[in-house]
């Protein structure tokens, strides 16, 4: 089977899978999905559908949503990025409005809403 778009590829699965919370070394249940829900995630961010159009092979939308939220609280997402830039090959290192785009619900957004930022931990005051 091939990769689906917006999938990670094996090389980059390879990658960041060590890095994420879960593994059989951690405390804790263990995620065996988290490559799923990675491609979940990816899915719902590269294609800019909201996370209720988020296709049933993934799970559950409201579920994968929570896990995303409380891997943002956690700082998961922040440290994922921070290894990977590092790297110099990095091919992602090179972010602009052709490859993040804004879910609908970002225009109406209210100001004073959370500090939390969806890909790291809370910013510092």
């Amino acid at each position: 089977m091939g990769i689906k778009r917006y999938e990670l590829s094996q090389v980059q699965w390879e990658r960041i899978g060590p890095m994420l919370p879960g593994k059989a070394s951690d405390p804790g249940r263990t995620a065996a999905d988290n490559r799923l829900f990675v491609n979940a995630v990816l899915w719902v961010l590269r294609s800019g559908a909201r996370w209720s159009d988020l296709p049933e092979r993934y799970g559950k939308f409201k579920s994968v949503h929570k896990r995303f939220t409380r891997w943002a609280k956690a700082g998961v997402w922040e440290r994922v990025f921070e290894t990977l830039s590092r790297d110099r090959d990095n091919e992602y290192l090179m972010i602009d409005s052709a490859i993040v785009r804004a879910h609908a619900q970002a225009a109406t957004g209210q100001k004073g809403g959370s500090r939390t930022r969806l890909w790291g931990a809370p910013e510092e005051d």
